[in-house]
């Protein structure tokens, strides 16, 4: 059974670091990640470097200018702009990040895409769903890594999160991947999954020291509806976000599953590693896992091509 929300908050509540914690929200100006984004921000008071990267700047001052104001001079809250379709703009916004936050504790990955079309393929020949619900990600904790690595050298927590939907997956055919032969709009939705639990292994693997967590919200009202590319979600987006919608009986606010998530990172995972958390922010273990040794090894070469990365051991 899971906990109450007022119990999370309390559990949450609770973190009280003694150095001041670094956290970047990439898709902090919307959604599940606006909601991990505002928690953070009341659970220490305000008194942290927080960036929030995405696209829409007006919703980004407006979520900031909520955060409680700092008490130390050190602390400070910023938006970064960029549309992480693209790995190029990707590649410029972590060097931003970087001369913003040379360390980092809490990498928060949620950027995302809603919509049914067919593949819908970026100017660097990505699917855009995939750009965004995976290889934005691989590539923003590949660049990042070492500013993870930093926090944890100093003694701090170092943490890597992408919430997307692990246990909601299927074996990837290595044959095609990236969907250029056989795309669909269900092989996409089955793929990242797996795609994503293959990145945090590959990543733990080569940064032993680094917490690296791959997450499933479950149904949450978000307000990403909104931006959908398809106008009978738009159209659905005011029920769907609604409290008195017939989903609020199975669903969370982002508010609320922000808090879960928030307590998953905080206190579920304990240790260096590759997790997989569940809605509540629990361990949910190996549940409905597709991976493998081979997958994980020909996903990772074929990133690396991809997003026009250079290959680093450490």
């Amino acid at each position: 059974m899971a906990p109450s929300v007022s119990a999370v908050r309390a559990l949450n509540a609770a973190f009280s670091p003694s150095y001041l914690p670094v956290a970047v929200f990439v898709g902090g100006t919307s959604g599940i990640g606006q909601g991990m984004a505002e928690a953070f921000a009341q659970h220490t008071k305000g008194n942290a470097h927080i960036i929030l990267v995405g696209r829409n700047r007006t919703a980004a001052e407006s979520i900031i200018s909520k955060f409680p104001r700092p008490t130390l001079p050190s602390a400070k809250h910023e938006f970064i702009a960029s549309d992480v379709s693209l790995m190029k703009n990707v590649q410029v916004t972590t060097k931003e990040l970087l001369t913003h936050a040379p360390k980092i504790n809490y990498l928060v990955l949620s950027a995302g895409i809603l919509n049914m079309s067919g593949r819908d393929e970026t100017e660097e020949g990505i699917d855009k769903k995939l750009a965004v619900h995976y290889y934005s990600r691989w590539k923003f904790m590949h660049e990042l890594t070492p500013a993870l690595v930093k926090a944890k050298e100093a003694g701090e927590d170092a943490k890597a999160l992408s919430v997307f939907a692990p246990g909601n997956g299927r074996k990837i055919n290595v044959d095609d991947l990236g969907l250029k032969k056989t795309y669909s709009v269900s092989a996409a939705a089955l793929e990242a999954p797996t795609y994503n639990d293959l990145m945090v292994e590959s990543f733990a693997s080569r940064y032993p020291s680094v917490s690296f967590v791959h997450a499933n919200p479950g149904m949450v009202r978000t307000n990403g509806a909104y931006a959908s590319t398809s106008f009978l979600i738009r159209l659905a987006g005011p029920i769907v976000k609604s409290r008195f919608s017939p989903l609020a009986l199975f669903s969370r606010s982002q508010e609320d599953e922000g808090e879960y998530l928030l307590h998953g990172l905080f206190s579920t995972v304990s240790r260096p590693g590759s997790w997989r958390i569940n809605e509540n922010g629990e361990d949910m273990g190996m549940a409905k896992y597709f991976g493998d040794d081979e997958s994980r090894r020909r996903l990772w070469e074929h990133t690396v091509e991809v997003t026009g990365s250079m290959e680093r051991t450490s």
